[in-house]
Protein backbone atom coordinates (compact mmCIF):
# COMPACT_ATOMS: atom_id res chain seq x y z
CA UNK A 1 0.00 0.00 0.00
CA UNK A 2 1.34 3.46 -0.78
CA UNK A 3 1.90 6.12 2.00
CA UNK A 4 -0.60 8.49 2.15
CA UNK A 5 0.38 12.16 3.70
CA UNK A 6 -2.01 15.04 4.48
CA UNK A 7 -1.28 17.97 2.89
CA UNK A 8 -2.27 21.10 3.38
CA UNK A 9 -2.03 24.83 1.91
CA UNK A 10 1.43 25.67 3.60
CA UNK A 11 2.42 22.33 1.83
CA UNK A 12 1.40 24.00 -1.77
CA UNK A 13 3.52 27.33 -0.98
CA UNK A 14 6.35 25.86 0.04
CA UNK A 15 6.81 24.63 -3.40
CA UNK A 16 8.03 28.36 -4.52
CA UNK A 17 9.41 29.30 -0.78
CA UNK A 18 13.52 28.67 -1.34
CA UNK A 19 13.74 27.84 1.89
CA UNK A 20 11.05 24.38 1.70
CA UNK A 21 11.33 24.20 -2.24
CA UNK A 22 13.76 21.39 -2.44
CA UNK A 23 12.15 19.21 -0.10
CA UNK A 24 8.61 20.20 -1.34
CA UNK A 25 9.12 19.93 -4.76
CA UNK A 26 10.84 16.26 -3.66
CA UNK A 27 7.48 15.40 -2.36
CA UNK A 28 5.58 16.45 -5.36
CA UNK A 29 8.03 14.34 -8.03
CA UNK A 30 7.32 11.15 -5.37
CA UNK A 31 3.53 11.73 -6.49
CA UNK A 32 4.21 12.21 -10.18
CA UNK A 33 6.35 8.83 -9.64
CA UNK A 34 3.46 7.32 -8.08
CA UNK A 35 5.27 6.56 -4.85
CA UNK A 36 2.43 8.23 -2.34
CA UNK A 37 -0.88 9.25 -2.50
CA UNK A 38 -1.81 13.02 -0.99
CA UNK A 39 -4.84 13.01 1.64
CA UNK A 40 -6.21 16.63 0.68
CA UNK A 41 -9.40 18.66 2.79
CA UNK A 42 -12.43 20.60 1.19
CA UNK A 43 -10.20 23.65 2.90
CA UNK A 44 -7.63 23.11 0.61
CA UNK A 45 -9.75 23.76 -2.41
CA UNK A 46 -11.30 26.57 -0.80
CA UNK A 47 -7.98 28.10 -0.23
CA UNK A 48 -6.45 27.64 -3.47
CA UNK A 49 -9.33 29.15 -5.35
CA UNK A 50 -8.40 32.41 -4.92
CA UNK A 51 -4.24 31.18 -4.90
CA UNK A 52 -2.12 32.80 -7.36
CA UNK A 53 -1.87 30.76 -10.75
CA UNK A 54 1.43 29.45 -10.22
CA UNK A 55 -0.32 27.65 -6.95
CA UNK A 56 -3.06 26.70 -8.62
CA UNK A 57 -0.90 24.85 -11.20
CA UNK A 58 1.45 23.00 -8.74
CA UNK A 59 -2.33 22.38 -7.24
CA UNK A 60 -3.86 20.76 -9.92
CA UNK A 61 -0.94 17.94 -10.40
CA UNK A 62 -2.26 16.70 -6.84
CA UNK A 63 -5.48 16.01 -8.57
CA UNK A 64 -3.76 14.83 -11.90
CA UNK A 65 -0.57 13.00 -10.41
Amino acid sequence: MKQRIYIDTSVVGGYFDEEFSEATQGLFKRLENNEIVFVVSDLLDLELSGAPKKCSRVALSIYSG
